[in-house]
């Protein structure tokens, strides 16, 4: 049994569907964080879910490893084909299959972009509101159980996806869940499947929830003379019940390199960003209700826009954060943290790991879904520089026992990938874990789907 057996034998299946170029394993080696580029033995674009169905075949009896790739955004290096194989490229299953607006839901294959969806639903009067920044595929967001900027008022993945179609490492192919608002028959196998990271089968069609427009919606972002203040308001406005559709809060440094990336201007200090969704009256008096508790809390120059260009652009700004960050730090990266805790405790994770990182003397810039407790420092390190890896590693773990201390979880979006797979058993329990990995072991006993990641073993 071996890798290059398998390839050999897909090879006249996929034809030019099928690369061992240097150039193309290099591309598909990369990953949106730290880790060191990690070439696949080969990369296939598949067509079909039979062609998927194929593949899990051949690499089950050849002992292969399969990595599914999406849109190659994930920070917790998901897609590093850590044990090579094959990395299966899903961005030729891209079609939007079926919109039932009535329903509002919609059938799309795992390699439609977020933006890609939205654009298609304009005319129907419907969204999908997940929103991680970057232009995401449906099929990853699924695999890593996605939410972003708007989970605060409308969900996770986990509550959007509804369907799956998914192959198994046998090349069986299932079917989970339906397009019934609810159900109660059996064992929740789509849910499983959702944030599974492709460790337990390859997502090929997914059924998610839709949601109507809004009638109105404003934005708006209000500066702070510390970070308490800041996430005072958040808490009072969370505990408050207001339906904020998104609120985000960035600090001094994120700031000023938006500044510079987007051309704003805006006063580099804690800032909240904040977005209402609903009726015109609705829209107004929440705008109104969180403006004044802004002013309670020192906030100053509560400015909100409702015209949608000015939303499109702000928001555009807050969504490419850590490119501004790269831009002013050349030659840099970003070791990710994702952090989430009850929202009582914000605060204090905050700001003690804001006084951790003062003393390490990393530019490091803070920007969080704080409405559900959620935030992100990002350590800016040399990828090449061990000393700053293994410095800024040691951040991010203090941080993550931080978090579990306070009841939270090492991963409120990212997933777990490879970063933060050492802290499974912390979080769960040893017996927790473990159960994780004979679910693995059980869908795919010989180890070839996504090898390395989530669960113990393999």
């Amino acid at each position: 049994m071996s890798i290059e057996t398998a390839i050999a034998a897909l090879e006249s299946a996929f034809g030019d569907r099928l690369s061992r170029a240097d150039t193309v394993r290099q591309t598909y080696g990369q990953n949106e964080a730290w880790y060191p580029v990690t070439p696949p033995d080969a990369v296939i674009w598949p067509e079909t879910t039979e062609e998927v169905s194929l593949v899990a075949r051949t690499c089950t009896e050849h002992g292969c490893p399969i990595v599914a790739w999406g849109a190659g955004t994930s920070l917790e290096g998901h897609i590093v084909p850590v044990q090579g194989g094959i990395t299966l490229c899903f961005e030729r299953m891209n079609r939007i299959l079926e919109i039932h607006d009535e329903d509002m839901d919609v059938v799309v294959q795992p390699g439609v972009t977020r933006k890609q969806l939205n654009e298609d639903l304009r005319a129907t009067g419907l969204f999908f509101p997940i929103d991680p920044g970057a232009d995401a595929s449906i099929g990853g967001m699924a695999a890593t159980r996605a939410s972003g900027t708007c989970a605060v008022r409308y969900g996770t993945m986990r509550e959007s996806v509804m369907a799956l179609e998914v192959v198994l490492a046998d090349g069986r192919i299932i079917r989970t869940g339906s397009r019934a608002r609810k159900a109660s028959n059996g064992y929740d196998l789509t849910k499983l499947f959702v944030g599974s990271e492709g460790t337990l089968g390859i997502i090929t069609e997914l059924t998610v929830r839709l949601h109507g427009q809004p009638e109105a919606i404003s934005a708006a972002i209000c500066g702070f003379n510390d970070i308490n203040g800041a996430i005072q308001t958040v808490i009072e406005t969370i505990q408050m019940s207001i339906p904020v559709a998104r609120i985000e809060l960035l600090d001094g440094t994120s700031i000023r390199a938006m500044n510079a990336y987007s051309g704003y201007e805006m006063k580099e200090g804690p800032t909240l960003f904040i977005e209402f969704h609903g009726s015109e009256r609705g829209v107004a008096e929440q705008a109104q209700t969180v403006g004044e508790l802004c002013a309670e809390n020192g906030g100053t120059g509560f400015e909100w826009a409702t015209k949608a260009e000015d939303r499109n652009r702000l928001w555009s700004a807050r969504h490419n954060f850590y490119y501004a960050m790269k831009a002013m730090c050349p030659g840099r990266t970003g070791y990710n943290t994702d952090s989430c805790v009850p929202i009582s405790r914000l605060a204090d994770c905050i700001l003690e790991s804001l006084e951790d990182i003062a003393e390490s003397g990393f530019t490091s810039p803070l920007v969080g879904h704080v409405g559900d407790g959620n935030f992100h420092l990002s350590y800016m390190v040399e990828p090449e520089n061990a000393d700053e890896i293994e410095r800024a590693r040691a951040l991010a773990d203090r941080l993550s026992k931080r978090t579990i201390a306070m009841g939270g979880t090492v991963s409120g979006e990212h997933g777990i990938g490879i970063g933060k797979r050492k802290f499974m058993e912390a979080e769960h329990g040893a017996d927790a874990w473990a159960i994780m990995g004979d679910i693995k072991r059980t869908f795919d006993p010989a180890g070839i789907l996504n090898p390395g990641k989530l669960v113990p073993g393999n």
